[in-house]
């Protein structure tokens, strides 16, 4: 994402809410006044978000997620998404404290879109933290193993939810399970950092559920 194109996007949702100092991407909790919104475009064609103000954010190929801007906490945040023709009206609001995620969904009902929401925890800076979220009702009992060893990392996790863990700071590859069973390819998350976030989309596809893997990171 270039930066002006980004700037652009957190002066439309954020308004002079910014904070002059820089804010770590919730190691030790965020402010009360503070929320933070992010966007995702699970599916492979480019999804176009707009504003009342005529700002924009673009979101294709390998940049499907968005960093986390700060916004206006329990105030309406509206524009719209747009993708391949179609048009879905974007209104939602996010909690003080909280971490929202906007996630563009394609499917025979047309473009549309689920908000999923998480409140930042303790956080241990010498460990990683990954979460899933599960937008794939298509995949019953969702899971990720660690490929290879049948190690449960997430289990039975459900549709429209997000869980979140802390683990070692290692290379890491995974496996999607649905129903116990092994579900799609195995996903290479590379070497995760410590003090770092990560989260696995579950999302559905015409070839069955997909796992895609991004970094959280928080807008400067």
């Amino acid at each position: 994402m270039k930066r002006r194109g980004l700037a652009l996007v957190i002066g439309m949702f954020s308004a002079a809410c910014l904070h002059a100092e820089e804010i770590a991407l919730y190691p030790t909790g965020p402010s009360e006044d503070s929320a933070f919104l992010r966007f995702f475009n699970s599916t492979d064609t480019p999804l176009q978000l707009s504003a009342a103000n005529g700002a924009s954010l673009s979101l294709a190929g390998e940049q499907r997620a968005s960093d986390f801007l700060t916004v206006p906490a329990a105030k309406p945040i509206t524009g719209s998404l747009k993708q391949n023709g179609q048009q879905q009206a974007l209104a939602i609001s996010v909690a003080p404290g909280e971490f929202a995620t906007v996630v563009a969904l394609a499917d025979e009902q047309g473009l549309r879109y689920v908000t999923l929401r998480e409140q930042p925890d303790d956080f241990n800076g010498l460990k990683a933290s990954l979460a899933i979220y599960n937008l794939a009702g298509s995949c019953a009992a969702a899971g990720i193993q660690a490929a290879g060893r049948k190690v449960d990392i997430f289990k039975d996790v459900p549709e429209g939810s997000v869980q979140r863990r802390s683990i070692n700071p290692l290379a890491l590859a995974v496996q999607l399970t649905c129903a116990g069973a092994a579900q799609g390819p195995v996903v290479e998350l590379g070497q995760l950092a410590a003090g770092q976030r990560y989260s696995l989309f579950l999302v559905p596809t015409a070839q069955g559920p997909r796992l895609l893997p991004t970094q959280d990171n928080l807008a400067n």
